[in-house]
């Protein structure tokens, strides 16, 4: 089980990562986009990070709203509705909860792709998110129907999302700017599927930090 104060603190370090990798994020979208992608999830979890230390429901679903409405609000162009859409649509398969068990992680991850594909009509294959978010979703659903414990099944999710990830830089673009790029696409990550694996990596090492087993 996964509790309140365990996933505050997994957002709080996610925001620090995704902080940090700001340049990263930039070079990433240079190559495939207009290169101020970094900026705007720089500036969506710093709001994200002001969100989470001025939570004080003891609600996951209502912290993982929040974290999404304030990424929301400071990010503008498409990445602030998708990623303010995952934490959103995340958490309200889990309101009322202090607790989450694998069921309710593998609910959560699937609701928000299922609204993520709503907004975007990305399918796997457009070199977008939803590349390496779609095979952790299944991965995670898989791994709650054979009630494999929590880190296996978080371990197995972050393998499938990293291959995901990987599998972009052979497609070409199909959504936003970098459509209009064709094939200059090809041979480059997309970053906002590396964004994702940076969501399941630091949830893995969150859960290895604090001995999280079943």
């Amino acid at each position: 089980m996964l509790d309140y104060d365990f996933m505050k603190s997994y957002l709080q370090d996610l925001a620090a990562v995704i902080i940090q990798q700001k340049d990263n994020l930039n070079r990433l979208d240079a190559e495939c986009g207009d290169g101020d992608f970094g900026v705007g999830m720089y500036i969506g979890f710093q709001s994200a990070q002001q969100a989470i230390l001025e939570s004080k429901r003891d609600d996951i679903g209502v912290l993982l709203n929040e974290v999404g409405r304030a990424i929301l609000s400071s990010v503008g162009g498409a990445s602030g509705p998708l990623y303010g859409t995952l934490f959103i649509e995340s958490g309200k398969v889990v309101t009322g909860k202090r607790e989450i068990d694998l069921k309710d992680l593998s609910r959560m991850f699937r609701n928000a792709l299922e609204r993520i594909r709503q907004r975007g009509a990305a399918s796997v294959g457009d070199k977008t998110l939803v590349d390496a978010l779609e095979p952790a979703v299944a991965s995670l659903r898989e791994a709650a129907e054979n009630r494999v414990d929590m880190l296996q099944a978080i371990e197995m999710a972050v393998e499938t999302a990293r291959i995901g990830c990987e599998s972009t830089k052979s497609l070409m673009a199909r959504h936003g700017k970098a459509r209009y790029l064709g094939e200059q696409t090809l041979g480059h990550m997309d970053p906002g599927a590396y964004v994702v694996t940076l969501i399941f990596q630091t949830l893995l090492s969150h859960c290895r930090s604090h001995s999280v087993s079943s």
